[in-house]
């Protein structure tokens, strides 16, 4: 089993970066897809990158050319990171985990808590 601790969430400027981490407990985190989803005030949680276990990774329209997402598997880890960001990116971002890749959010088996990014301008 496998449990997700995110960090790095906070406030920050319009064309700011960020970086989100997502810190896993398990054995097996080189097998596991990760990706990262973000739900919004008033709206469904929304798919945001993914990187599957062999390495490939995948984005949403609103975020290609922005945001990164990369892992260490040495060191269990997931990041996110994020650069010209905008005051729409504003959201509870989410990690989660999966033996199979997916861009919805059914198809993740493992979730953390949550961390609050907040854009301003």
């Amino acid at each position: 089993q496998v449990q997700l601790v995110e960090s790095g969430g906070g406030l920050v400027q319009a064309g700011g970066s960020l970086r989100l981490s997502c810190a896993a407990s398990g054995r097996t985190f080189s097998s596991y897809a990760m990706a990262w989803f973000r739900q919004a005030p008033g709206k469904d949680r929304e798919f945001v990158a993914a990187s599957w276990s062999g390495g490939r990774t995948y984005y949403a329209d609103s975020v290609k050319g922005r945001f990164t997402i990369s892992r260490d598997n040495a060191k269990n880890t997931v990041y996110l990171q994020m650069n010209s960001l905008k005051p729409e990116d504003t959201a509870v971002y989410y990690c989660a985990a999966a033996m199979g890749g997916s861009v919805i959010a059914k198809g993740y088996n493992y979730w953390g808590q949550g961390t609050q990014v907040t854009v301003s301008s």
